[in-house]
């Protein structure tokens, strides 16, 4: 996740997660710092690097904003 031009499919709330956990480990945060930065609880910001599936989209989205990471959303191709 270092470069700004890198690009990752996630398939899973386990893959988003790890794009997170990622990205704030880059930044150089510890996941309290992280999550005051992002407007979210700490527990929150756990939960997301750990997968957990039912959390608040817009929760999520404001966390990928925090860290500078755009949604990109996209018909899958035939064969993917």
């Amino acid at each position: 996740m270092n470069t700004t031009t890198q690009r990752t499919i996630a398939k899973s709330a386990e893959d988003i997660g790890e794009i997170v956990r990622q990205a704030r480990k880059d930044a150089g945060l510890k996941q309290a710092q992280a999550a005051a930065l992002c407007g979210v609880g700490t527990r929150f910001l756990s939960d997301l690097e750990n997968g957990k599936p039912t959390l608040h989209l817009g929760k999520v989205l404001k966390v990928l904003h925090g860290f500078g990471l755009n949604v990109l959303i996209k018909r899958k191709e035939f064969g993917e």
